[in-house]
């Protein structure tokens, strides 16, 4: 009997031991799910090739605004699709005329690279470069990360001024979420891109507004409101009880406060 409980044990010891070799080496496929077809330019919208500081090449999709010294929303998607995937989504954001610039990333609709952390961080270092290079300074740019992107835009608001943050369903990280998710595993430690917002968030130089779900199940609301805590003032938060993690624009309360905090931007001179 000794014999063969030390035989079971022995081969749940090698199985876990297996799972935790194979979640590793394929975490990022767990984490990024790019489409990489190369979508048709959306009319109205202008293509942007940028070089990241790796030497990639990247195309963006780039609509200006409408007063040639507008203020300009720079979008990065979550983890899944591409780019025009979003244009539906957010096109509406853009009613006091602000100019919408669709990040596209490395391995994301026919760009090249795979995505990893210090990649996606270059690629929209890439985008904020190209932006000046036009002469749209940083008062005049406010980013909005959407999942995934919001730790891009923490990160990036985080080393550079701009004008505003919107974070669309954040985390305060990625490795704490993946724990909630694999809690049998030791994710947290495992997992290569952390994207530790929460230790960034307080070095943002603009008003933040957070919107999330509480039926959110892929990145549950505490994860969102935590990163919230931890963010300086000037700060604004909207949970909405009944959104989810992929519908929260489908609530007119929270595309109208999105908005609202847009307009203010413009109107407190925080964008010219």
């Amino acid at each position: 009997m000794r014999q063969r409980i030390m035989t079971i044990l022995g081969t749940a010891v090698v199985g876990y031991g297996a799972l935790l070799a194979i979640m590793f080496l394929l975490q990022r496929s767990f984490l990024y799910f790019p489409s990489g077809e190369i979508p048709p330019l959306t009319d109205g919208f202008a293509l942007v090739e940028t070089q990241t500081a790796d030497g990639l090449g990247l195309r963006h999709w780039y609509r200006p605004p409408r007063a040639e010294s507008g203020p300009v929303l720079v979008v990065f998607q979550g983890n899944a699709g591409n780019l025009s995937h979003r244009v539906p989504k957010y096109a509406g954001l853009a009613g006091q005329g602000l100019g919408l610039f669709f990040v596209g990333y490395r391995g994301y609709g026919g760009n090249p690279g795979k995505p990893h952390q210090d990649g996606l961080l270059a690629d929209g270092q890439s985008v904020l470069d190209w932006l000046a290079e036009q002469g749209v300074g940083p008062e005049r740019v406010v980013l909005y990360g959407e999942s995934l992107g919001s730790g891009i835009a923490v990160h990036l608001a985080a080393e550079r001024p701009v004008a505003g943050v919107v974070l669309e369903a954040p985390y305060s990280s990625v490795a704490e979420v993946a724990q909630h998710h694999y809690w049998y595993l030791p994710a947290k430690w495992l997992i290569l891109d952390k994207w530790d917002s929460v230790s960034r968030v307080d070095e943002l130089s603009g008003p933040l507004l957070v919107v999330h779900g509480e039926r959110d199940r892929v990145i549950p609301a505490r994860f969102g409101k935590r990163l919230f805590a931890a963010a300086g003032e000037p700060k604004e938060l909207l949970l909405h009880p009944d959104a989810g993690h992929n519908n929260l624009l489908s609530f007119p309360q929270v595309a109208r406060r999105i908005e609202t905090f847009l307009g203010n931007l413009v109107e407190a001179g925080r964008v010219k």
